[in-house]
């Protein structure tokens, strides 16, 4: 099986192209930052991960994705490979995505993209208990033992 599930945010707006031909298809691309679990030496670290999108998809991606918001998407991993111009073979990854939908809402966006300085670098993630002001609700205590991811 193939299936991935990935949340982070869009390094910058997506790319969308159409196709040629009579039945133009929108192809959206766009890079997802997405956090590591763990931390190197107490410094964030972050997954940049390359998706596209197709139809539909791509349209919405073009219409309501910008640069910052967190999303998710599932998709599969899809792998290629080309020569290029110095003739050295190319290997490519990239996430073919089937779903997305926003991970927080518009008002947690636009705090987030209002505390963010104007910079052509990728964003980086908020701090960790941020995510709360997403719309998530917090776990209550002593629900542990009833979880069955412990």
């Amino acid at each position: 099986m193939n299936k991935v599930i990935l949340m982070g945010r869009l390094t910058r707006d997506p790319e969308v192209r159409y196709s040629a031909g009579e039945n133009a298809m929108a192809i959206a691309r766009f890079t997802l930052a997405v956090d590591r679990r763990f931390r190197r030496d107490g410094e964030a670290t972050a997954d940049f991960i390359s998706c596209v999108a197709f139809g539909r998809s791509a349209e919405f991606a073009e219409k309501y994705f910008r640069q910052g918001l967190k999303i998710v998407v599932s998709g599969r991993i899809q792998t290629g490979s080309y020569t290029n111009r110095e003739g050295q073979k190319v290997y490519t990854t990239e996430v073919v995505v089937e779903e997305q939908e926003f991970a927080e809402s518009k008002a947690a966006s636009d705090s987030y993209a209002a505390s963010r300085p104007q910079q052509n670098a990728a964003p980086s993630m908020p701090a960790p208990g941020a995510a709360s002001a997403g719309g998530f609700m917090n776990i209550p205590d002593g629900i542990d033992e009833e979880l069955p991811f412990n």
